[in-house]
C-alpha cells in the first residue's frame, strides 16, 4: 500500500520528465541514452517499479558530466596509445594527456602535479596511504590514529595493521559527528606514525576541522592522511592550509568516470610509502600498472569543471537541501538531521524519522533512488556503524535516509513536485504504520 502510494505520487511528477538534464547531452551520450518510458515499468531483483527512479544518491556515485565524456572520447577511439610507450606518436599524445590531467587534479587542491599519483580509486589510495606509510616506517612507528566513522576501507586497513602487530586508536566522535581535538591530541604517542581523518563523511556529510587537525599533526611531526573522496569539488581544498601529507581522491564522486582515483603525496617534507602493487614501476613506482588514459582525462576534466563551478553548485544544492528539509519539517513530527547542522556539506542530507517503521520506509522509497543509513543483510537490519558512533537510537537509525543532491538530474520545478510527494508519503507512513505516532498525539 505504501509503495503504491508513493509510486502514484511520483508518476504525477514524472509528467514533467523528472530526469531533465541541466545541460544537453554530448552527441555520443544522446545517441545511446534510453528514452524514459513511463508506461512500461521496470522489474529487477524481484522489485517492480513504474520507471527509472529519481536519483538522489550522489554520495554513492555521480553521473558523468557530458563535457567530461566529450573530453574522454578521443582517447577511446583514436588517440588510444599506451601513455608509457615512448617510441611513437600514440604514446606521446597519451602521455601528454595524462600529464595535463595530473595538472588539472593538482590545481583543484592547490598541489603540484608532481605530487599526484593516479590509481584505480579512493579505496586503493586509502590502502596505499594507511598500510604503505606504516610499513615503510615500521621500525620506528607502530601506532595509527583514526576515527570510528571512517570509510570501511580505512577501518579495514587499520584492522589489517592490527593483525600485523600495529596499535590503532579509533577516536570516538561527538553527537554531531565531529572529533574532539583535545582527545586527538591526548591520543598521540611517541611512536604514532599516521593520523587518518575523513574530510567529509560519506554517510552524514559532516566536515571535520581539517586545519586544526593539520596543525596538531604538524606540531607533533606526524603524517596526516585524509580520505577526501566526498570533499573533492564540493568544498574548497588546500593541502597546504590543511597540512596534508596524503590525500585520497575519487573520480566518480565529482562527475567523472568510475575506476580512476588520485593520491596526493606531499614532496616537501617528503612522505614515503611502501607500494602495495608490484609491476612495471609506473607512477614513480608507487602504483604499477598502465595508466588508463581515458579515465584519467575524464577525472582531470571533472576537476577542472569543479574548480570553475563549485560556487554555483554549492548554491544550487543548498537551495534544494533547504527546500527539502524545511518542507519535511513543516509537515512531519520527529525529523532529525544526523550530524552537525553547521559543519556539513549541503548536498548530503541524512535524516531520521520518528514514528516511522524502518522496513516500510525502505520498501516504500523504491521509486526514489536514495541510500539507507542501515546495512541490509538477509537475516537482519543492522543500524549503520556511523550512526551508532553518533549515539543515534537504534529505532531512529533504522529510519535513516541519506538524500544526495547534486549538480544534475532535477530541475527546480520537478524538485518541488518530488518534495511535495515525498512529504505526503512520509506523513502517510507516520499515520498508518506506527502506533507510537498516535500515542504521541
Amino acid at each position: 500500500m505504501a509503495s503504491k502510494f508513493l509510486a502514484a505520487a511520483v508518476r504525477r511528477s514524472i509528467s514533467l520528465r523528472l530526469l531533465t538534464p541541466v545541460r544537453s547531452l554530448s552527441t555520443t551520450a544522446a545517441a545511446v541514452a534510453e528514452p524514459y518510458d513511463e508506461t512500461a515499468g521496470i522489474s529487477m531483483k524481484g522489485v517492480k517499479i513504474s520507471g527509472r527512479p529519481l536519483y538522489l544518491d550522489m554520495q554513492a556515485t555521480s553521473p558523468v558530466d557530458p563535457r567530461v565524456l566529450d573530453a574522454m572520447l578521443p582517447y577511446f577511439v583514436s588517440q588510444y596509445g599506451n601513455p608509457h610507450s615512448r617510441t611513437h606518436l600514440y604514446g606521446w599524445e597519451s602521455d601528454e594527456a595524462v600529464e595535463a590531467a595530473r595538472l588539472q587534479v593538482a590545481n583543484l587542491i592547490n598541489a603540484s602535479p608532481k605530487e599526484i599519483v593516479f590509481t584505480s580509486g579512493a579505496t586503493e589510495c586509502n590502502n596505499i596511504s594507511v598500510k604503505g606509510v606504516m610499513h615503510f616506517y615500521k621500525e620506528k612507528r607502530k601506532h595509527v590514529i583514526t576515527t570510528q566513522t571512517e570509510h570501511k576501507c580505512v577501518l579495514d586497513s587499520c584492522r589489517h595493521l592490527q593483525q600485523e602487530g600495529f596499535d590503532v586508536t579509533y577516536l570516538p566522535v561527538k553527537p554531531d559527528g565531529l572529533i574532539d581535538l583535545n582527545e586527538l591530541r591526548s591520543s598521540i604517542r611517541s611512536d604514532t606514525g599516521l593520523v587518518s581523518v575523513m574530510a567529509v563523511n560519506n554517510e552524514i556529510g559532516v566536515i571535520q576541522p581539517m586545519e586544526e587537525i593539520g596543525e596538531i599533526c604538524k606540531e607533533f611531526n606526524i603524517p596526516f592522511h585524509t580520505d577526501a573522496a566526498q570533499a573533492l569539488g564540493k568544498i574548497p581544498i588546500d593541502v597546504n592550509k590543511w597540512n596534508i601529507s596524503l590525500m585520497s581522491l575519487s573520480g566518480h564522486k565529482v562527475y567523472g568516470p568510475k575506476g580512476v582515483g588520485a593520491l596526493y603525496m606531499r614532496r616537501r617534507p617528503r612522505i614515503r610509502v611502501e607500494p602495495q602493487m608490484n609491476g612495471g614501476g609506473q607512477e614513480r613506482g608507487i602504483r604499477s600498472g598502465t595508466v588508463p588514459t581515458p579515465l584519467v582525462v575524464g577525472m582531470g576534466a571533472a576537476c577542472e569543471l569543479a574548480m570553475k563551478e563549485m560556487e554555483y553548485d554549492e548554491k544550487w544544492v543548498t537551495k534544494l537541501k533547504d527546500r527539502l528539509l524545511n518542507g519535511v519539517r513543516s509537515k512531519l513530527d520527529g525529523v532529525v538531521v544526523n550530524g552537525s547542522t553547521e559543519s556539513r556539506y549541503a548536498g548530503n542530507l541524512n535524516l531520521s524519522f520518528a514514528y516511522v517503521e524502518g522496513e516500510s520506509l525502505l520498501m516504500g522509497l523504491k521509486e526514489v533512488a536514495v541510500s539507507s543509513g542501515s546495512a541490509c543483510t538477509s537475516a537482519s537490519l543492522e543500524p549503520s556503524y556511523v550512526l551508532r558512533a553518533l549515539g543515534v537510537d537504534e529505532d531512529m537509525a533504522h529510519t535513516s535516509i541519506r538524500f544526495g543532491i547534486g549538480r544534475r538530474g532535477l530541475t527546480s520545478r520537478v524538485y518541488n513536485g518530488l518534495n511535495t510527494n515525498l512529504i505526503e508519503f512520509l506523513v502517510f507512513l507516520q499515520e498508518t504504520t506506527e502506533p507510537s505516532w498516535w500515542l504521541s498525539r
